[in-house]
């Protein structure tokens, strides 16, 4: 069952780092978009206050499982655990952050951009 869980969780950070970085492509996925975008702000942000900057609950119920499984030295971050798990890149953990946060202010500018400004 854990294993199952582990390949629930590795689909769904994939999922969700996708549409949090695609899904204001499309206009019917916009306002969906913005919902996942915040909830995915609020928990780097607000629960971030309690846990840590950058702090993901979805990363935090994934490290459970990976932890049960016999897993260790996970990073902090899923993007740099997937980097490093299915990629030949070794990224260091600092330039996967910067890369995380340009990306995520470019989506945001543009997500505001198509949902408040050009508003078609």
């Amino acid at each position: 069952m854990l294993k199952f869980l582990d390949i629930i969780f590795l689909w769904l950070h994939l999922i969700v780092t996708s549409f949090n970085l695609f899904g204001w492509i499309w206009k019917r996925t916009r306002k969906l978009h913005l919902i996942v975008l915040a909830a995915t702000l609020f928990s780097w942000l607000v629960l971030g206050f309690k846990y840590g900057f950058g702090y993901c609950f979805l990363t935090d119920w994934h490290w459970e499982i990976k932890m049960k499984l016999g897993e260790t030295n996970l990073p902090n971050s899923f993007i740099k655990y997937f980097f490093d798990k299915y990629t030949f890149l070794n990224l260091s953990a600092e330039l996967v952050d910067l890369i995380t946060i340009v990306s995520t202010v470019l989506v945001i500018l543009i997500a505001v951009y198509l949902n408040f400004i050009r508003k078609n």
